[in-house]
């Protein structure tokens, strides 16, 4: 077979990254297009051909071309735990910088293998800057919609996202967050 590297990323995000690749084509003889390949996921043995999920090991696997059996997983809650944020969901496109969202830690970008675009910023924020932003799974008694604000010493300290089983994935300023924080009306602790 041909040559070829499969990209597994949110549908909704698929033309809009189409477009962002083909800008860094130029002349090289390659085609980019977006398919629908199935994806079957699960968790424990791992089938033949399959791949870890690279970025927690509470993920399982996924198998691409194969639609199988939804397992019954509460993926959302998976999520949640192992603070792993979701691509329009806590990830917004040209608004979430790749090291606030944990990404060196989920295998999602790393420092000795060469260039890519914005690599430099990148860099500069690892080796010269203590990052003051970032996501982080806390404790959440009663919920609120994702997207709104975190209250500490009544400043604005962060956002809310995903939720599930009594805890959530936030964005916080690290120099507002406190033991105690409000979204709305629920109450939010860092975990111990």
């Amino acid at each position: 077979g041909d040559d070829y590297i499969l990209i597994d990323i949110e549908k909704s995000l698929s033309e809009n990254f189409l477009s962002r690749l083909l800008m860094y084509k130029l002349r090289a003889d390659v085609s980019i297009s977006v398919t629908d390949v199935p994806v079957s996921i699960g968790q424990g043995e791992i089938p033949e051909d399959a791949f870890e999920d690279p970025r927690h090991s509470s993920l399982g696997w996924r198998l691409y071309g194969v639609k199988g059996q939804a397992p019954v997983t509460d993926w959302n809650q998976l999520y949640v735990d192992a603070c792993i944020p979701r691509s329009g969901v806590e990830l917004l496109p040209n608004e979430t910088y790749i090291l606030e969202a944990g990404f060196e830690k989920l295998s999602g970008v790393n420092f000795k293998k060469g260039c890519f675009v914005g690599q430099e910023v990148t860099a500069r924020m690892k080796h010269k800057i203590r990052l003051k932003k970032g996501f982080l799974t806390i404790n959440i008694l009663g919920s609120a919609p994702i997207g709104t604000e975190i209250f500490s010493n009544e400043k604005i300290c962060g956002t809310l996202f995903s939720q599930g089983g009594g805890r959530a994935i936030a964005y916080l300023r690290y120099d507002r967050m406190s033991k105690s924080m409000k979204a709305g009306d629920a109450i939010l602790n860092l975990l111990d």
